[in-house]
C-alpha cells in the first residue's frame, strides 16, 4: 500500500517562485527569480524554511546550515501561462495546453459597451496597469462620477476597482457577475476580480473585500474526486474562488496572510482528515505586484515564524506541503507574474529527512501525490512522489 497520510495540509505561498523556467523568455520573464533576487537584495532570516530544505533550492539564501528536516524539490509548470488559476488547476491535475486570453492593449470597445449596458453606467480606465497605479490615476474621476475603473494586466483578468463609499461592495460584486458572463463565459478570460478600495485622494488603500470570479474547471479536479469519495476538503483564502467553489466542503475566508495561518490552524484543530489547502495571497497582491522588495522580505520572515509555530501541531499521520503557484519578482521592472519554478517542501513524522524530490516536470505531481494517498487517483497528469517521501532517493534539482 505504501506510505499513507490521514490528513494533508498544503500551503501555497502565492508568487514565491525560485528561478526562471527554461521558457521564461517567451513570457518576457528572463532573469526572474523571485526568492533568489530578494535574498540578493535583502538579508533574509528564514530558519524554519531553511531547516525544511529551502536553502538547497535557493543558493542565494546561503549554504545549508545543516541536514534538511524534510523532503525538498522544485516543480516546473507544464501548462501554458503563469497565473494563479493556471497554477492551482495544474496542482489539482488539470494541465492547460493553451493559455487564457490576455488583452495587452485593453478590452475591445464592443465588449466595454456591452459591460456598460449591463451595469447601467459608463466605466473609465480600460488600461493595462497595476492595481495601486490605476486607482491613483483614475481615483479622482471615479469619486466624481461613480464610474467603475476597469483594468487588466499581463494575466487573463478583467478587474473592476471601486471605492466602497461610492459603490457598495455588493453592487461591485454584481458588476463583476455581469462582466463574468461577458468575458469569462463568453470569451474564456480566466478571472474577473472585484477590487474595492477606501481612503482619501492620494491615500487610497485596497481592502480585503477582494473577490475572484474564476472559470469553472473544464474537467473534474483532485478536489472533485476527494469530495466525491467522502474526503473533507477545506479551502483557506482564495482557493474557493480559483475553483469556482467546486469540490470544496468548507471555505475559510482570510483578510491577510496572518489570518490565513490562523485559519489553517483552526482547520487543523477541527478537521482530523482530508485535505486542507490554503493560499497566502499577500506575497503577490501586496508586495510582488507593487515591486515592494522590503515588504516581500518581511512577509517571508513573518510566514517563517508562523510556520515554526504550526509545525509542532502536526499529527503523526499528517503531511505538510509548501509550494507556490508562479513567481512575481519585485526586483524586476515588471509588476506582473513571472514564469518560474516553484519550491516543493514536505514534512511530517513519516517523511524521511533529507530526501531530494528532484525537479518535477509539472505542478500536477503534487495533485497526483494527494490523489494516490487518498485512493482517488490516478489523475490524468502528474507523477506521484508519495513513495519517495519515505526515503527513496531522487535526483538533485540541479542535476
Amino acid at each position: 500500500m505504501g506510505l499513507r497520510f490521514e490528513r494533508i495540509v498544503a500551503i501555497v505561498l502565492d508568487s514565491v517562485g525560485i528561478g526562471e523556467l527554461p521558457d521564461a523568455a517567451r513570457y518576457g520573464d528572463a532573469g526572474s527569480d523571485t526568492l533568489g533576487n530578494i535574498a540578493r537584495r535583502v538579508p533574509l532570516h528564514l530558519p524554519t524554511l531553511r531547516h525544511l530544505g529551502l536553502d538547497r533550492l535557493v543558493p542565494a539564501l546561503g549554504p545549508p546550515a545543516g541536514p534538511a528536516a524534510g523532503a525538498w524539490g522544485r516543480m516546473a509548470e507544464a501548462s501554458a501561462g503563469k497565473d494563479s488559476v493556471t497554477g492551482h488547476w495544474e496542482m489539482a491535475g488539470l494541465v492547460l495546453t493553451e493559455a487564457f486570453p490576455t488583452f495587452p492593449h485593453g478590452f475591445p470597445p464592443e465588449l466595454m459597451a456591452a459591460f456598460e449596458r449591463g451595469i447601467g453606467r459608463p466605466s473609465i480606465g480600460n488600461v493595462v496597469a497595476s492595481g495601486t497605479e490605476v486607482i491613483e490615476r483614475f481615483g479622482a474621476e471615479h469619486l466624481r462620477t461613480g464610474a467603475p475603473i476597469v483594468y487588466t494586466s499581463a494575466d487573463s483578468v478583467f478587474q473592476i476597482a471601486a471605492h466602497e463609499d461610492i459603490v457598495p461592495v455588493a453592487e461591485l460584486y454584481r458588476w463583476c457577475e455581469v462582466a463574468y458572463d461577458l468575458v469569462s463565459r463568453g470569451m474564456g478570460v480566466g478571472r474577473v476580480i472585484a477590487r474595492p478600495f477606501v481612503g482619501e485622494l492620494g491615500a487610497f488603500r485596497r481592502t480585503s473585500h477582494r473577490h475572484d470570479y474564476a472559470l469553472d474547471p473544464p474537467a473534474p479536479t483532485l478536489l472533485d474526486r476527494l469530495t466525491d469519495a467522502g474526503h473533507p476538503v477545506v479551502a483557506v483564502g482564495k482557493i474557493k474562488d480559483l475553483f469556482a467553489g467546486r469540490g470544496i466542503a468548507r471555505h475559510l475566508a482570510t483578510g491577510s496572510d496572518d489570518e490565513g495561518m490562523d485559519r489553517v490552524e483552526e482547520a487543523m484543530r477541527d478537521v482530523p482528515r482530508g485535505l486542507i489547502w490554503a493560499n497566502l495571497v499577500d506575497f503577490d497582491a501586496l508586495y510582488g505586484h507593487r515591486n515592494n522588495v522590503e515588504g516581500y522580505a518581511r512577509n517571508l520572515e513573518r510566514f517563517d515564524a508562523r510556520l515554526a509555530d504550526l509545525l509542532p501541531h502536526l499529527r503523526a499521520t499528517d503531511l505538510l506541503l509548501i509550494t507556490a503557484d508562479h513567481g512575481n519578482d519585485p526586483t524586476t521592472p515588471s509588476t506582473d507574474h513571472s514564469r518560474e519554478y516553484v519550491p516543493l517542501l514536505a514534512t511530517g513524522a513519516h517523511v524521511a529527512a533529507g530526501v531530494s524530490l528532484g525537479t518535477r516536470a509539472t505542478f500536477a505531481d503534487l495533485g497526483q501525490t494527494v490523489a494516490v494517498n487518498f485512493g482517488v487517483g490516478p489523475l490524468d497528469h502528474g507523477t506521484s512522489f508519495l513513495e519517495a517521501l519515505g526515503g527513496a532517493a531522487e535526483p538533485h534539482p540541479s542535476a
